[in-house]
């Protein structure tokens, strides 16, 4: 099956990351526009979101060189979504994959750019939404935009037994945003970032996880579209594909 069209630019690429041990691929679609970086879902790999046709749903976008995008795998399987696991080493795993896209994968992005300065959208839709906003929100110094599609954005009910620590505190969103005082991370953020959180409120969706993290955004003076879609809207790719290129195409401001 052909999942995208066969004249997209597309490129796979890897290391063997120094801060997880294992190797990491990464592929990229395009070679022009606004660089995104975008999560799978849930326990996936980095070719999940082609395999869902999510990147043939902004494939136009990416032929007209208004986005070029950027995935990678998730380390799920091994972290959060894994209950043999304890709870503080999922953590620790969870800040390792944390600095893995700060330090080698922003890197690798503004490489591919040729700006060492370039700032990068994130996006992702369930899991991956919550990867991405823990990444857009603890270093808005390398993401300049976020669409969330149907995720969450705090660990405490589903995953963390009651425990904490720093691990934990600064790679849970809701938790350390917050927490945020007066600084040059809350000021960008406030003044100088795009953000979009999207939802629906059909089958297994939780638009109350939206709702909550965006009133958390507000009390911060963090201006943010939160989008709530119908509730024949589910937690599932069809909605998803409407709502990157959506996003992308009509709200974004940087794409």
């Amino acid at each position: 099956m052909q999942y995208v069209d066969p004249y997209l630019p597309r490129e796979i690429f890897g290391w063997r990351s120094p801060r997880l041990g294992m190797d990491m691929p990464i592929v990229r679609y395009g070679h022009h526009g606004h660089a995104l970086l975008l999560y799978p879902t849930a326990q996936a790999d980095f070719l999940e979101n082609e395999r869902f046709f999510l990147i043939k749903a902004i494939e136009p976008l990416i032929f007209a060189g208004r986005v070029q995008v950027f995935s990678i795998d998730s380390i799920n399987r091994h972290a959060w979504m894994n209950r043999h696991v304890p709870v503080l080493e999922q953590a620790r795993r969870q800040a390792l994959y944390s600095g893995y896209v700060e330090e080698e994968v922003a890197p690798h992005i503004r490489r591919c750019l040729g700006d060492p300065y370039a700032r990068i959208a994130t996006s992702g839709a369930s899991f991956g939404a919550f990867h991405a906003a823990n990444q857009f929100f603890r270093r808005p110094d390398l993401f300049d935009t976020l669409i969330a599609m149907s995720g969450f954005y705090d660990l405490e009910g589903d995953y963390l037994e009651g425990h904490s620590n720093d691990e934990i505190f600064f790679n849970n969103p809701l938790w350390f945003v917050r927490e945020m005082r007066d600084s040059d991370q809350l000021r960008r953020l406030q003044h100088d970032t795009d953000i979009h959180i999207l939802t629906g409120e059909g089958a297994y969706e939780a638009p109350h996880e939206a709702r909550r993290f965006s009133q958390v955004l507000w009390d911060k003076g963090i201006w943010h579209d939160l989008d709530v879609w119908g509730k024949d809207v589910n937690h599932d790719w069809p909605w998803w594909r409407r709502m990157l290129p959506y996003v992308i195409a009509e709200r974004a401001r940087r794409f």
